[in-house]
Protein backbone atom coordinates (compact mmCIF):
# COMPACT_ATOMS: atom_id res chain seq x y z
CA UNK A 1 0.00 0.00 0.00
CA UNK A 2 1.02 3.54 -0.61
CA UNK A 3 1.53 6.00 2.21
CA UNK A 4 -1.97 7.49 1.56
CA UNK A 5 -3.75 4.18 2.04
CA UNK A 6 -4.41 3.60 -1.66
CA UNK A 7 -3.41 0.34 -3.33
CA UNK A 8 -0.17 0.75 -5.19
CA UNK A 9 -0.44 0.48 -8.99
CA UNK A 10 2.24 -1.34 -10.84
CA UNK A 11 3.76 0.00 -13.99
CA UNK A 12 1.90 -2.46 -16.17
CA UNK A 13 -1.43 -1.55 -14.57
CA UNK A 14 -0.80 2.14 -15.29
CA UNK A 15 0.15 1.34 -18.89
CA UNK A 16 -2.94 -0.80 -19.41
CA UNK A 17 -5.20 1.93 -18.02
CA UNK A 18 -3.52 4.55 -20.26
CA UNK A 19 -3.97 2.38 -23.36
CA UNK A 20 -7.59 1.66 -22.48
CA UNK A 21 -8.36 5.37 -22.14
CA UNK A 22 -6.46 6.26 -25.31
CA UNK A 23 -8.04 3.37 -27.18
CA UNK A 24 -11.51 4.42 -26.11
CA UNK A 25 -10.89 7.96 -27.35
CA UNK A 26 -9.63 6.70 -30.71
CA UNK A 27 -12.64 4.41 -31.09
CA UNK A 28 -15.02 7.27 -30.37
CA UNK A 29 -13.27 9.40 -32.96
CA UNK A 30 -13.27 6.58 -35.51
CA UNK A 31 -16.96 5.67 -35.15
CA UNK A 32 -18.29 8.57 -37.21
CA UNK A 33 -15.84 7.73 -39.96
CA UNK A 34 -17.00 4.13 -40.17
CA UNK A 35 -20.67 5.04 -39.92
CA UNK A 36 -20.63 7.63 -42.70
CA UNK A 37 -20.39 5.27 -45.64
CA UNK A 38 -23.33 6.48 -47.70
CA UNK A 39 -23.53 9.76 -49.59
CA UNK A 40 -26.55 10.77 -47.54
CA UNK A 41 -24.54 10.51 -44.33
CA UNK A 42 -22.38 13.49 -45.23
CA UNK A 43 -23.74 16.93 -44.53
CA UNK A 44 -23.09 19.24 -47.49
CA UNK A 45 -20.92 22.22 -46.67
CA UNK A 46 -22.57 25.60 -46.81
CA UNK A 47 -21.35 27.73 -49.70
CA UNK A 48 -18.56 30.04 -48.68
CA UNK A 49 -19.03 33.65 -49.67
CA UNK A 50 -15.99 34.97 -51.48
CA UNK A 51 -15.48 38.64 -50.79
CA UNK A 52 -14.03 40.53 -53.70
CA UNK A 53 -12.54 43.94 -53.19
CA UNK A 54 -14.37 46.88 -54.63
CA UNK A 55 -12.64 50.12 -55.45
CA UNK A 56 -14.06 53.59 -55.95
CA UNK A 57 -14.13 54.88 -59.51
CA UNK A 58 -11.59 57.62 -58.88
CA UNK A 59 -7.82 58.07 -58.93
CA UNK A 60 -7.33 56.55 -55.49
CA UNK A 61 -9.43 53.50 -56.42
CA UNK A 62 -7.66 53.02 -59.76
CA UNK A 63 -4.23 53.11 -58.11
CA UNK A 64 -5.28 50.70 -55.35
CA UNK A 65 -6.87 48.28 -57.83
CA UNK A 66 -3.76 48.42 -60.00
CA UNK A 67 -1.60 47.70 -56.97
CA UNK A 68 -3.76 44.63 -56.21
CA UNK A 69 -3.31 43.34 -59.77
CA UNK A 70 0.41 44.11 -59.63
CA UNK A 71 0.78 42.22 -56.35
CA UNK A 72 -0.84 39.13 -57.90
CA UNK A 73 1.46 39.35 -60.93
CA UNK A 74 4.66 40.18 -59.03
CA UNK A 75 5.04 43.67 -60.49
CA UNK A 76 6.78 46.03 -58.05
CA UNK A 77 5.59 49.55 -57.31
CA UNK A 78 4.10 51.73 -54.62
CA UNK A 79 1.10 54.00 -54.31
CA UNK A 80 3.36 57.05 -54.03
CA UNK A 81 5.45 56.11 -57.06
CA UNK A 82 2.35 55.61 -59.21
CA UNK A 83 0.63 58.76 -57.94
CA UNK A 84 3.74 60.91 -58.55
CA UNK A 85 4.03 59.70 -62.15
CA UNK A 86 0.32 60.12 -62.88
CA UNK A 87 0.35 63.71 -61.63
CA UNK A 88 3.36 64.53 -63.81
CA UNK A 89 2.06 62.75 -66.92
CA UNK A 90 -1.69 63.47 -67.00
CA UNK A 91 -2.71 65.37 -63.84
CA UNK A 92 -5.03 62.45 -63.12
CA UNK A 93 -7.03 62.65 -66.37
CA UNK A 94 -7.61 59.10 -67.70
CA UNK A 95 -8.56 60.51 -71.14
CA UNK A 96 -5.38 62.58 -71.52
CA UNK A 97 -3.64 62.40 -74.88
CA UNK A 98 -0.39 64.09 -75.85
CA UNK A 99 -0.62 65.47 -79.39
CA UNK A 100 2.58 67.53 -79.43
CA UNK A 101 5.64 65.42 -78.43
CA UNK A 102 7.91 63.25 -80.58
CA UNK A 103 5.64 60.22 -80.21
CA UNK A 104 2.68 62.25 -81.46
CA UNK A 105 4.79 63.55 -84.36
CA UNK A 106 5.54 59.91 -85.23
CA UNK A 107 1.80 59.13 -85.21
CA UNK A 108 1.71 57.24 -81.89
CA UNK A 109 0.60 59.70 -79.21
CA UNK A 110 0.87 58.90 -75.51
CA UNK A 111 -2.50 58.18 -73.90
CA UNK A 112 -4.17 57.77 -70.53
CA UNK A 113 -3.17 58.38 -66.93
CA UNK A 114 0.43 57.24 -67.37
CA UNK A 115 0.81 58.50 -70.96
CA UNK A 116 1.62 55.14 -72.54
CA UNK A 117 2.00 54.76 -76.30
CA UNK A 118 -0.08 51.99 -77.90
CA UNK A 119 2.86 49.68 -78.81
CA UNK A 120 4.19 49.82 -75.23
CA UNK A 121 0.70 49.25 -73.86
CA UNK A 122 0.24 46.20 -76.10
CA UNK A 123 3.65 44.77 -75.18
CA UNK A 124 3.32 45.27 -71.43
CA UNK A 125 -0.43 44.71 -71.09
CA UNK A 126 -1.18 42.67 -67.96
CA UNK A 127 -3.56 39.73 -68.29
CA UNK A 128 -6.83 40.28 -66.46
CA UNK A 129 -6.99 43.99 -67.26
CA UNK A 130 -8.83 45.71 -70.10
CA UNK A 131 -7.27 46.03 -73.55
CA UNK A 132 -8.51 49.65 -73.68
CA UNK A 133 -5.52 51.98 -73.27
CA UNK A 134 -7.80 54.58 -71.68
CA UNK A 135 -8.94 52.17 -68.95
CA UNK A 136 -7.27 53.60 -65.84
CA UNK A 137 -6.36 50.28 -64.21
CA UNK A 138 -5.10 48.75 -67.45
CA UNK A 139 -3.08 51.88 -68.26
CA UNK A 140 -1.47 52.10 -64.81
CA UNK A 141 -0.72 48.38 -64.65
CA UNK A 142 0.81 48.22 -68.14
CA UNK A 143 2.92 51.33 -67.45
CA UNK A 144 4.15 49.86 -64.15
CA UNK A 145 4.94 46.56 -65.89
CA UNK A 146 6.99 48.49 -68.48
CA UNK A 147 8.73 50.54 -65.77
CA UNK A 148 9.56 47.36 -63.83
CA UNK A 149 11.16 45.80 -66.92
CA UNK A 150 13.10 48.94 -67.83
CA UNK A 151 13.85 50.65 -64.49
CA UNK A 152 13.19 48.00 -61.83
CA UNK A 153 10.02 49.69 -60.57
CA UNK A 154 7.81 52.71 -61.25
CA UNK A 155 9.25 54.08 -58.00
CA UNK A 156 12.54 54.68 -59.87
CA UNK A 157 10.89 56.88 -62.53
CA UNK A 158 11.16 60.61 -61.87
CA UNK A 159 10.75 62.02 -65.38
CA UNK A 160 9.22 61.10 -68.72
CA UNK A 161 9.89 57.46 -69.46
Amino acid sequence: MSPKGQPRRTRTARLARTLAVAGTGAAVLALPLFGATGASAATPAAPVAVKTATYPNNLDGWIRESLAVMAKKGIPGSYNGIYRNIMRESSGNPMAINLWDSNAAAGIPSKGLMQVIPPTFATYHVAGTSFNIYDPVANITAACNYAAARYGTIDNVFSAY
